[in-house]
């Protein structure tokens, strides 16, 4: 019986969490550099960009529910899931190349008119695809034990993954010996990370199986209200996204945060060759920083997670995040010049960073469990309706970070093209943008999750029986 059960291998866990990888990297481009392309290339107004990207996000993530329930209502030979990411990603791959092309436009209606038009565009598509994709995780295994270790995997790898074209630009600056991020190293970087997701994904979707069927579920727009208004470990996890929506804060204006405080720079002499780092091209300081601190982050929760269970899991990191991260602000603004210097900012980033170690992982197991309580509880399977609700929850808290995190570097007079503007005042208040406002965020998410009761021992044994029964009558059909 066990034996039959271990139907997800690491090496499934793992090609399963390098296609999340490569999707991920085109979302973490848009992310990172979308606001500073517009701004820099195609000389935008931050603060209009802000709007649009805002108004854009949250019009197309009324595509969701819907892109949901399709997904619900269809019916291949291969899966539920897998179809959809195989028929989304070419399209979504091409925008996102096409948003980082250089077009002179004649004036300012047209250019704003196809920066709204794109950007509506680019976030359906990337729908089209992440519900899907996310939404794998619940049919590849009716082992809870196995989809919550493919959870940790496919985490970790998602967060390297938006984190990668911060590291990508700057070596190909490097490789261009350009200290700016022109139009020509944009265009680079989108055809490199796009075609290398499309390898990651093809892995994926050619080596992983979809386990865990289920009949088409039709649903009515009613039907589907009412299921998010009484799955009320959906609706917590749909909080939990929203009020902590700063924690991408990080993404969303690191490129904006290293101009200012990186910026004078350096230049570094590698094989006879001088290479000259601007204050946005630091960017990779940051990340770097970052990305190790997180990496620990995301390699500890699942085994703190496995001990305490999620929910004090998620406490212990937003309790950690919310102190590390104040401290941390009011020690670079009142602080020794040590706390603003390269190294100290450096240090600063690394501690911080710990308080993502739960970002993407816990509402991921959480919704996981979800969708099997819910089938316990109804009898119906509704992977594509509530793996949409948390891409909803997600575009929405996005829409909110990168809205109000542009909002707030516009609002310090910061220009891409003038870093002559740069001065303290400037550099405090896109700084509390960028540290601080997280921290908070990251203590907001954790009031939705005292409510959360799927990790208690009685109700995860129920819902174990109830998988262990159904895997019996799959293999007895």
């Amino acid at each position: 019986m066990e034996k039959q059960a271990k139907t997800l291998t690491f090496g499934k866990m793992l090609s399963y969490g390098i296609g999340i990888f490569g999707i991920q990297m085109l979302v973490g481009y848009i992310n990172t550099y979308q606001s500073q392309f517009y701004s820099r290339v195609l000389n935008a107004d931050l603060m209009v960009c802000a709007v649009i990207i805002l108004i854009a996000k949250v019009l197309s993530s009324f595509a969701d529910p819907v892109i949901g329930r399709l997904i619900d209502a269809s019916h291949f030979r291969s899966g539920k899931m897998k179809p959809f990411v195989a028929i989304g990603f070419l399209p979504f791959a091409v925008i996102t190349l096409v948003m980082f092309l250089f077009i002179p436009f004649p004036n300012d209606i047209l250019k704003y008119a196809y920066i709204t038009f794109t950007t509506v565009l680019w976030n359906i598509l990337m729908s089209f695809v992440d519900i899907p994709s996310q939404g794998m995780l619940a049919v590849l295994s009716p082992s809870a034990e196995e989809k919550n270790s493919a959870a940790g995997i496919s985490n970790m790898l998602k967060s390297i993954g938006l984190i990668v074209p911060g590291i990508v630009v700057p070596i190909v600056c490097m490789i261009t010996k350009s200290p700016d991020i022109t139009k020509k190293e944009y265009l680079i970087t989108a055809v490199a990370v796009c075609a290398l997701a499309a390898l990651f994904v093809v892995l994926m979707l050619t080596s992983t199986k979809e386990v865990i069927k289920s009949e088409p579920q039709k649903m009515s727009l009613k039907v589907m209200f009412k299921e998010l208004i009484t799955n009320k470990p959906l609706l917590i996890i749909f909080m939990i996204n929203i009020l902590g929506f700063g924690r991408n804060l990080a993404v969303n204006i690191g490129v904006q945060t290293a101009a200012v405080v990186f910026k004078e720079g350096f230049s570094i002499t590698l094989f006879g060759s001088t290479i000259e780092f601007a204050g946005e091209n630091l960017q990779l300081a940051l990340g770097i920083g970052s990305s190790i601190t997180s990496f620990i982050g995301i390699m500890l929760a699942p085994i703190i997670a496995k001990k305490l269970g999620v929910k004090k899991t998620f406490i212990i990191f937003g309790i950690y995040g919310l102190v590390t991260s104040t401290a941390y602000y009011l020690l670079f603004v009142f602080g020794p010049d040590f706390c603003r210097s390269f190294w100290g900012i450096f240090i600063g980033q690394f501690v911080i960073s710990l308080m993502f170690g739960t970002h993407g992982y816990a509402p991921l197991v959480m919704l996981s469990d979800s969708v099997d309580y819910s089938e316990m509880r109804t009898g119906k399977r509704t992977e594509g309706l509530q793996y949409s609700v948390l891409t909803l929850s997600i575009k929405l808290a996005n829409a909110l970070s990168v809205a109000i995190g542009i909002f707030i570097v516009g609002l310090s007079g910061y220009n891409a093209n003038r870093p002559d503007l740069i001065d303290a005042k400037m550099t405090y208040t896109v700084t509390a943008a960028y540290w601080l406002l997280p921290g908070i965020c990251v203590g907001l998410s954790m009031l939705p999750i005292l409510f959360y009761k799927l990790d208690r021992p009685e109700v995860r044994a129920q819902v174990k029986a109830f998988m262990e029964k159904r895997g019996e009558k799959a293999g007895e059909g």
